[in-house]
């Protein structure tokens, strides 16, 4: 409620919060215990039960979260337009480290511990009001490709697909990065706004991390709005024609010499972007 008087008093409205639940990969979850499936874990999820009903209590309907054990990977940068530093990942880098978990992870037992939070917080999200949107792993890896022992499986679309069927309920649903959905394409340039559209129309997308990304699936960077392989214009119309009236924030800022380190110039441009193409759609 005090985050909420003091964004209000700027004249703005408080959308959303971030549970402690993140993308910083499971040795910095507030909450590890989750994914990790410890005995611990109904503790963890008993406090996001608490952190839900506080949220729906001070009015904030939206709840953005993560369901990770690795953090988003890259595996360097490369130079852009006037020396832009872009985020880099290419597969073929990625380096040989132990497996994360002392051992590789069955993709099933990562379903069952997805499966066993959305069962229980899903129906105190929908007692209080709460719509928690989820973000998919990032990025997503060609077929076969198992990073430090832990499968990306929330890192396709048919990974995406089988976590909105884990539950019927009007509170489930995605944190959608565009970006990150680019990014577990082969040929993004058709695949996202396909995406867009199926889970828009199904009202499953709740919030939009709005992104571009130059190349696909295994070896991308994350460029300026206006200069990536998707078109921003084509996107947001399909956003809009398939009923989507939600937030739309910028998302991983390229780094610009002289920037400070919240990335208040790159993300100015990429929020003037944004502005921009929304009072022309």
């Amino acid at each position: 409620m005090r985050a909420r008087k003091q964004i209000e008093s700027h004249g703005l409205v408080l959308a959303s919060m971030h549970l402690p639940l993140s993308s910083a990969g499971i040795q910095h979850q507030v909450w590890p215990n989750i994914m990790l499936g410890t005995p611990e874990r109904d503790k963890d999820i008993d406090l996001v039960i608490k952190s839900i009903r506080a949220a729906g209590q001070a009015g904030i309907k939206t709840l953005c979260y993560n369901l990770a054990l690795l953090p988003v990977v890259r595996t360097g940068e490369t130079i852009g337009r006037n020396g832009v530093r872009y985020s880099h990942f290419d597969y073929r880098n990625l380096l040989a480290e132990e497996p994360l978990c002392g051992r590789e992870l069955d993709p099933e037992v990562l379903w069952e511990r997805i499966a066993y939070y959305i069962e229980r917080v899903m129906p105190a999200a929908e007692e209080a009001g709460v719509r928690l949107a989820c973000h998919q792993h990032d990025p997503g890896l060609p077929e076969g490709i198992i990073y430090r022992g832990v499968p990306r499986v929330l890192g396709s679309l048919a990974g995406v697909r089988r976590f909105l069927s884990l539950s019927d309920s009007p509170s489930h649903g995605l944190n959608f990065c565009q970006g990150t959905i680019a990014e577990m394409c082969s040929d993004p340039s058709k695949s996202t706004y396909q995406a867009i559209r199926e889970f828009a129309s199904a009202v499953r997308i709740f919030w939009v991390h709005f992104r571009n990304i130059r190349g696909g699936l295994g070896c991308f960077d994350e460029v300026f709005p206006d200069e990536g392989d998707i078109d921003m214009r084509r996107a947001l119309r399909t956003y809009r024609d398939c009923g989507y009236d939600g937030v739309i924030v910028p998302d991983h800022m390229p780094c610009i010499d002289g920037d400070t380190p919240q990335a208040h110039i790159a993300r100015a441009y990429c929020f003037g972007y944004i502005r921009g193409l929304l009072a022309e759609v």
